[in-house]
């Protein structure tokens, strides 16, 4: 956990579990700059040994409004910033040993938005937005964007949602499946610290599994997804989980789940 201090443009924090990213410079809108990119992977790759769910949010009113157009460098190589600074951020978001919730808490626009849909579950508040920003500066959607949002959404609402920079609220980013749930500004931090302690006191095995499982149905037959789901389904039996949840369903009580 040593490389939990000293960060500039994030906040972290651990408790119970739940290891807390917040994007932290609100006075723009948590642009990504170079740093936050770096930031984010150094935290997401160095993440306490006993975290069993992360959250991911922004500081402020938002919870990042894309990159940083102010950013010196980044603006002269779009191609070699996506290469080495986005796509090690994302890999860490997208391989991350546990459970990641992106708690949206404001708008999320262009790589915001991308890096938002990166996580394995999203939340937002009914006040958030998403914006596929990134035709109204003559570029295109990128982080990640074109291969999870069709297969979340369909072509028409991508392509619709990409050609016309729309602003898409929160109810109607979960209405279209974007993302798990909208939530009322005023309950937002309360069902997200429901979510997020569900997690960290769950089956994380299952829950990596799950993950493994969903992703590769998209390449795989009904066959060959039937035999991904013995092999996983094979691991989860031998866990101690496993037979902890077997143990509390038969005694009738809540199980206590370590994670393994």
């Amino acid at each position: 956990m040593g490389g939990w201090m000293g960060f500039q443009t994030i906040e972290v924090s651990h408790q119970d579990g739940i290891s807390r990213i917040a994007l932290n410079r609100p006075e723009v809108m948590n642009a990504l700059n170079s740093a936050m990119r770096a930031e984010i992977a150094a935290a997401m790759t160095d993440l306490p040994q006993a975290t069993r769910c992360v959250v991911l949010t922004g500081t402020g009113r938002a919870f990042c409004s894309g990159q940083d157009l102010t950013d010196a460098g980044a603006g002269l190589n779009v191609e070699r910033t996506l290469r080495e600074e986005y796509e090690p951020m994302l890999a860490a978001i997208h391989d991350a040993p546990v459970p990641v919730i992106a708690a949206v808490n404001g708008v999320a626009a262009g790589a915001g938005a991308n890096l938002a849909l990166a996580a394995d579950v999203v939340i937002a508040a009914e006040s958030a937005s998403f914006v596929q920003a990134f035709s109204r500066i003559g570029l295109i959607p990128d982080a990640g964007g074109t291969h999870i949002i069709p297969r979340a959404v369909g072509m028409a609402r991508a392509m619709g949602m990409m050609l016309f920079a729309d602003r898409v609220p929160a109810a109607k980013a979960a209405e279209w499946g974007l993302i798990w749930e909208a939530v009322p500004d005023a309950e937002f931090e309360a069902v997200l610290g429901a979510r997020a302690k569900w997690l960290a006191e769950g089956p994380t095995a299952a829950f990596m599994a799950i993950r493994e499982a969903l992703r590769a149905s998209d390449g795989n037959d009904m066959a060959a997804q039937l035999q991904v789901e013995a092999r996983l389904q094979g691991r989860m039996g031998a866990t101690r989980d496993f037979a902890e949840g077997v143990a509390a369903f038969l005694q009738k009580r809540a199980p206590q789940f370590q994670g393994r």
